[in-house]
């Protein structure tokens, strides 16, 4: 990611056999960012919304929908409401391939939907490719 400040890599995913296949893939795409893991939704809200310095590190959510304590598209919902994160990206990563789960995410400001394959081989796929696509996307500053 090529940003002024190097950005934090906010994984909220509670299957950790998945957590770590993407975080594996990621770094083979050559993405060397911190990548802070959680798997379930209310640490990781605790995380976003904790109070800090204006001068953190930005951030990039890869988002799970489906999470045994809240709701995904509950945590874009905040995401995109709050002042300081709003202009954060987020690539949802989820098994759910609804069209109207799609345009609910779209419609909450997703900036990448992604539906896991269901094979290893394809997911370790996409995850590398989604690396690469990382590794050149711009992060814009917190406002």
């Amino acid at each position: 990611m090529t940003d002024q400040k190097p950005v934090t890599i906010v994984m909220i995913e509670d299957d950790d056999g998945h957590a770590r296949l993407i975080e594996k893939n990621i770094r083979r795409a050559g993405v060397c960012n911190a990548i802070r893991h959680f798997s379930s939704g209310t640490a990781a809200v605790d995380h976003l919304f904790a109070p800090g310095d204006p001068d953190e590190r930005p951030v990039l959510v890869l988002l799970d929908l489906n999470l045994p304590d809240m709701s995904g598209t509950e945590i874009l919902a905040r995401l995109k409401a709050d002042q300081r994160l709003k202009r954060a990206p987020v690539v949802v990563l989820t098994t759910t391939d609804d069209q109207r789960e799609i345009q609910r995410c779209y419609d909450l400001g997703c900036n990448v939907y992604i539906t896991k394959p269901v094979s290893y081989e394809s997911f370790a796929q996409a995850i590398r490719q989604l690396g690469l696509f990382l590794s050149v996307m711009q992060i814009p500053e917190a406002p």
